[in-house]
């Protein structure tokens, strides 16, 4: 089975690779896939960086790890991106491949808003991570497609991230070096 990691990684920071490391080494998923989003539909298209970019940030955090990869399905697809079309998409183009999705509690808790969110929730296999503030209801442990995991509890965000940034905080440890020296030398987010 491949784990999807969803995101728009504006930018990929050390939470999303804790997530992908964990769900690799706990999960039965050969690979973690970082499937990054040019327009999540629920935020706003300012403020995010070039969609090229953000994957190419994604690229530099994971090479040579082991497991896992990058995917831009969704860079040839209608903006914005709905998880429902790129679930289905994923599985045309990967016919003989298992899926399953690694979302934060937040996501899970509020997945009935998203388009056919329901229907994800009844069909597909769900791998989900904790997040502050957030804590599941007593159904989603009673459905056997939906796996509440014990990740590590990691509350960083990007926009942590680059609000540190424009305010000329430091934030060099919140993200692999190589993602530091690359966002610093393009002067992103200031």
């Amino acid at each position: 089975m491949i784990g999807l990691l969803f995101g728009s990684f504006n930018p990929v920071h050390i939470g999303h690779l804790i997530i992908a490391e964990y769900m690799l080494l706990t999960q039965s998923f050969e690979e973690v896939w970082f499937v990054v989003s040019p327009q999540n539909p629920h935020k706003k298209k300012s403020s995010l960086l070039d969609a090229y970019e953000r994957l190419y940030m994604v690229e530099l955090a994971i090479e040579q790890k082991e497991g896992l990869r990058t995917c831009n399905i969704e860079f040839h697809m209608p903006k914005p991106s709905f998880t429902i079309d790129t679930l289905n998409k994923l599985k045309l183009d990967y016919p003989d491949k298992d899926f399953g999705m690694i979302i934060g509690m937040d996501s899970l808790l509020n997945m009935h808003r998203w388009k056919e969110g329901d229907s994800i929730l009844e069909t597909k296999n769900i791998y989900v991570y904790p997040r502050p503030g957030f804590l599941p209801t007593k159904d989603f442990f009673d459905r056997e497609n939906i796996h509440i995991t014990d990740a590590p509890l990691v509350d960083i965000s990007s926009t942590m991230i680059r609000r540190s940034i424009a305010e000329a905080k430091p934030f060099t440890y919140m993200m692999p070096n190589n993602v530091y020296k690359y966002i610093d030398k393009q002067l992103f987010y200031q």
